[in-house]
C-alpha cells in the first residue's frame, strides 16, 4: 500500500467519524427530551402481548433503524410476545424553555420580600392598590388613626402644657368604572385634653369629584366640599378672652366644563361657597353670637390657553362674582357685601411623573356696598407644582393667595399670602421620612394695620409600615406666630400613633 492509499484510508476514517457524530450524537438528546416529556412512562421500554412489561433482559437488542427486523423483535420462538414499536418522540416547540419548578411552587404561604429588595416598594404599591372593601362598583379604603400628643404654648404672659389624645379617621372611595369616575376623600380628627391646658382643636373635611367624559374632547367636573375648624384664639376676628371661640363651617360646590380645541384649551366654571359661624362661648358660660359674619361667595371664571406642546400650556383666567352677607347690614352698621372681580395669568406643565402643575399671576379685587369701606384687593399668586427628582421621593409646593373679610369695625379685611412646601422620601420600602414647611403672611388695610401677622410653620416626621394594615407614625411640629402689636407665639407639638388601614 502506497502513500496514495493511506491518504484514502485516512479520508475514509475521516468521514466514518463525522458521520458517526452527526447520527448518533441526536439519539441522546432525543430520548431525553422524550423523557422530560413524559416522565412517568420511559419511551423505550417494551410490552409483551398479555401487556406485561418486558425489561432489557427479557429482549434483544434493537436493530438500527435500517435493518427491517427491528419491527418485530421475538425473543422467544415459543410465546406470541412481539416487541411494540418505539413511541414516535413529539416534535421539539421552537425556542421552548422549560424552565425549573420555583421554590415557592405549592406553597400556601409565600415568603415575605426582604426590605432591601428593589421590587419589594413594586410589590407593595401592587399589594395597597389590592386593597380596600369593594361596594358594587366602589371600591372604599378606610384609615382610622390613634395618637398621643404632647403641645407646649409659649406666650409673652407665660406658658401652656398639655397632653391630649386625638382620633382621625380618613377614607377614600372610588368608582371602577370603564368611563367617568367617581372620586370622595375625608377625613376628620377629634383632641380630647388629658392634662394641662389649652384648647383642643377639632378639624373636618370631605370632597368629592365626578369627572363626566362627554365626548372625546369635552370634560365635565362636579365638585362638591365640606370642612370644619375652630377659630384662631389670635385671630383679629376672634372674641378676646372667649374659652371656646367659634366654630367655622365651610360648604363648597362648582361645576365646570373642559374643552379641547386643537391648540387651544377653554374651559368655564362656576363655584359658590357658604360660610356659617357657631356661637362663641366666653369664660363665665354666656354665649355671643356670631351669625353676623354668615356669608355666601359666588363666582363663575372662564380660561383660555394655546398648548404649546404636550408639556407647556400657557392660558389667561378672568373672574367674576358677588359677596352677599346673610345680614344686610352687621352689627357695627356696616354693608359689607361686595362685588367680586380677577385675572391672572400662568402656565400648566404637564411631564408625566416627573414634574405637573400650574402656577399663576394675578390681581383680585372686593368692592364692598358701604363706601365707607376701602377696596379690598391684592396681587394673587396660586398655584401647585408636584416634583418627582427621583423614585421614592416626592416634593409638593403650594401657593395661594385669599381675600380675608373682616367684620371689625371700619376694617374691610386682610389679603393673605401662603406657601407651603412638603417632601417625602422612602428611606426603606417600608420606612417613609416627611419634612414639611411653610409660611403665611396677613396684611390689613390702613384701619386694621395693627393685626398683621407672619406664621411660620415647620415638621418633620416618620411613617413605618409595619404590614399591609397597620403603620406607626411620629411627628414634631414647630409653629410661631409673629404679630405686629402683641407678644410672639411658639407652640411645639409631639405626636406618635397608629393607623389601622383596610
Amino acid at each position: 500500500m502506497g502513500l496514495r492509499g493511506a491518504k484514502r484510508l485516512g479520508l475514509r476514517g475521516m468521514a466514518a467519524l463525522l458521520a458517526a457524530h452527526v447520527f448518533a450524537l441526536p439519539l441522546p438528546l432525543a430520548a431525553q427530551q422524550a423523557v422530560t416529556a413524559n416522565p412517568v412512562a420511559a419511551p423505550n421500554r417494551l410490552t409483551a402481548a398479555n401487556g406485561t412489561l418486558l425489561t432489557s433482559a427479557d429482549t434483544e437488542p434493537l436493530t438500527g433503524p435500517t435493518d427491517p427486523t427491528a419491527a418485530n423483535v421475538v425473543t422467544d420462538p415459543t410465546t406470541t410476545a412481539t416487541a411494540a414499536p418505539a413511541p414516535l418522540l413529539e416534535p421539539a416547540v421552537e425556542n421552548a424553555d422549560i424552565a425549573p419548578l420555583d421554590d415557592d411552587f405549592g406553597r400556601q404561604n409565600l415568603r415575605e420580600t426582604r426590605l432591601d429588595n428593589p421590587a419589594a416598594a413594586r410589590i407593595r404599591r401592587d399589594d395597597e392598590r389590592d386593597m380596600g372593601i369593594r361596594l358594587g362598583t366602589l371600591v372604599l379604603r378606610p384609615a382610622l388613626n390613634q395618637q398621643i400628643g404632647i403641645e407646649r404654648e409659649k406666650t409673652a404672659t407665660g406658658s401652656e402644657r398639655r397632653v391630649f389624645s386625638e382620633t382621625g379617621l380618613k377614607g377614600t372611595l372610588t368608582s371602577d368604572w370603564s368611563r367617568h369616575e367617581l372620586t370622595i376623600g375625608g377625613e376628620g380628627a377629634w383632641q380630647e385634653t388629658l392634662s394641662g391646658d389649652g384648647a383642643d382643636k377639632p378639624r373636618a373635611r370631605i370632597d368629592a369629584n365626578l369627572r363626566l367624559d362627554l365626548a372625546d374632547d369635552t370634560i365635565a367636573n362636579i365638585t362638591g366640599a365640606y370642612s370644619f375648624s375652630r377659630e384662631d384664639t389670635n385671630d383679629p376676628n376672634a372674641i378676646s378672652g372667649a374659652s371656646v371661640q367659634s366654630g367655622v363651617h365651610q360648604f363648597d360646590g362648582g361645576v365646570s366644563v373642559e374643552r379641547d380645541l386643537g391648540l387651544l384649551r377653554g374651559s368655564i366654571a362656576t363655584k359658590a361657597s357658604r360660610y356659617l359661624y357657631s356661637d362663641a362661648e366666653l369664660s363665665n358660660g354666656t354665649t355671643v353670637d356670631r351669625s353676623d359674619r354668615d356669608r355666601t361667595r359666588a363666582t363663575i371664571s372662564a380660561r383660555l390657553g394655546v398648548e404649546l406642546s404636550t408639556a407647556l400650556t400657557p392660558f389667561v383666567e378672568a373672574t367674576t362674582g358677588k359677596l352677599i352677607y346673610d345680614d344686610s347690614v352687621d352689627s357695627s352698621g356696616y354693608r359689607r357685601s361686595a362685588d367680586i372681580y380677577g385675572a391672572k395669568t400662568g402656565v400648566a406643565v404637564d411631564l408625566g411623573e416627573k414634574l405637573r402643575g400650574e402656577i399663576a399671576v394675578g390681581y383680585e379685587q372686593q368692592r364692598f356696598d358701604d363706601s365707607r369701606l376701602a377696596d379690598l384687593s391684592a396681587v394673587t399668586v396660586d398655584g401647585n407644582l408636584f416634583w418627582s427628582p427621583r423614585e421614592g421621593t416626592t416634593v409638593d409646593v403650594t401657593l395661594a393667595t385669599t381675600l380675608d373679610p373682616s367684620t371689625a369695625a371700619g376694617v374691610s379685611g386682610a389679603s393673605v399670602h401662603s406657601l407651603d412646601v412638603s417632601l417625602a422620601h422612602e428611606l426603606r420600602s417600608n420606612l417613609v421620612a416627611r419634612l414639611t414647611g411653610g409660611t403665611s403672611v396677613s396684611r390689613y388695610d390702613d384701619a386694621g394695620a395693627s393685626a398683621d401677622k407672619t406664621v411660620y410653620n415647620a415638621g418633620a416626621g416618620l411613617t413605618w409600615k409595619i404590614n399591609r394594615y397597620l403603620d406607626a407614625t411620629a411627628d414634631l411640629t414647630y409653629e410661631r406666630n409673629d404679630y405686629k402689636s402683641a407678644g410672639d407665639t411658639d407652640t411645639v407639638t409631639a405626636l406618635v400613633g397608629l393607623t389601622a388601614k383596610r
